[in-house]
């Protein structure tokens, strides 16, 4: 039998920016991955990024929204 905090312990979500892996704004690919389907930031909580990538994601959605690669809604 499992102990009952184990069966309920969630596992840690590991951030894949922090791997190495950097993010632009000129690749909507990667950005698509953030955004939920009304065209939202997606939380940090969902994706599973740390607060620092979490904040370069924000901006970089941002400036895609602005120079209109990434549209504001869907």
């Amino acid at each position: 039998m499992y102990n009952m905090a184990e069966f309920y312990r969630k596992r840690k979500k590991i951030c894949m920016l922090c791997a190495g892996k950097k993010i632009k704004y000129n690749e909507p690919e990667t950005l698509k991955k953030y955004i939920n389907e009304k065209g939202k930031i997606v939380s940090r909580r969902i994706t599973g990024t740390c607060a620092k990538h979490q904040r370069e994601v924000a901006r970089e959605i941002k400036r895609a929204r602005a120079i209109a690669i990434l549209p504001y809604t869907k």
